[in-house]
């Protein structure tokens, strides 16, 4: 056991650090959610990283991603994630995909992972578009992959509200709303997801920036960063069995 992980191991045992030690998780969505839902990952153990988003930090991203600071605007997220993993243990093994999630570029996405870092043992959705949730979706129902997804976080400033549980389970959340359709429509049996059951708030400032169409929501400091610790502890309970 490394000192690194010693405290991790006196309350998962040597046999816990060794299982996600030989984990392959993947994350779609290196933001305020996946960002900070990635460290945690890290700094439990996990082995190896599958990293995907084709962004880059921006001044309007420190406010709540882990990737953002002063001296990291107009890098890759990925290759600012793959850094802070470094830093946190080198012998973390990390993929980086810079590339934006679309349905029909799927599945060529998926050949750039390593044949070393397959099986995956899980995945983590943490996008914001409904068309890649809903690509990432079926192919974890397809083959069998365990996935959790994150619904809205923007609007809103009580992360205790946060939950976790099955899309056809979920109430209040406009994007949930949304999915569960979707997820009808596609035949989906399930679709685990980390939601809110607060009412989005609204803007108390005009909003100029629009992203696909639509107002972008305002975000603050603790509430993205809970939703990825929250997804972190899901996956990580799921991967050692305590779940």
């Amino acid at each position: 056991m490394t000192e690194e992980f010693s405290r991790t191991g006196i309350l998962i045992g040597e046999e816990g650090l060794n299982r996600l030690a030989g984990c392959s998780v993947m994350v779609f969505g290196v933001g305020g959610v996946g960002s900070h839902c990635i460290e945690a990952l890290a700094r439990c153990g996990v082995g190896r990283l599958i990293l995907v988003d084709s962004d880059t930090v921006s001044a309007s991203n420190i406010n709540r991603q882990a990737v953002a600071y002063q001296d990291t605007i107009g890098l890759p997220k990925t290759d600012v994630m793959k850094e802070i993993i470094r830093r946190i243990h080198p012998s973390i093994e990390v993929c980086t995909i810079d590339q934006f999630v679309l349905p029909e570029n799927f599945d060529g996405l998926m050949e750039h992972i390593p044949g070393h870092f397959l099986p995956l043992d899980f995945v983590i959705d943490a996008v914001d578009t409904v068309s890649a949730k809903l690509a990432i979706a079926q192919y974890c129902h397809l083959h069998s992959i365990p996935l959790i997804s994150s619904m809205g976080t923007g609007n809103k400033l009580h992360p205790e509200l946060f939950e976790i549980a099955d899309i056809y389970s979920t109430s209040v959340c406009p994007l949930c709303r949304i999915m569960r359709r979707e997820c009808k429509a596609r035949k989906l049996p399930g679709l685990k997801v980390l939601y809110s059951r607060e009412t989005p708030r609204k803007p108390a400032a005009a909003v100029d920036e629009t992203k696909g169409g639509r107002p972008v929501p305002g975000s603050i400091s603790f509430v993205p960063p809970a939703a990825g610790l929250m997804i972190a502890g899901e996956v990580i309970r799921s991967l050692l069995g305590l779940d």
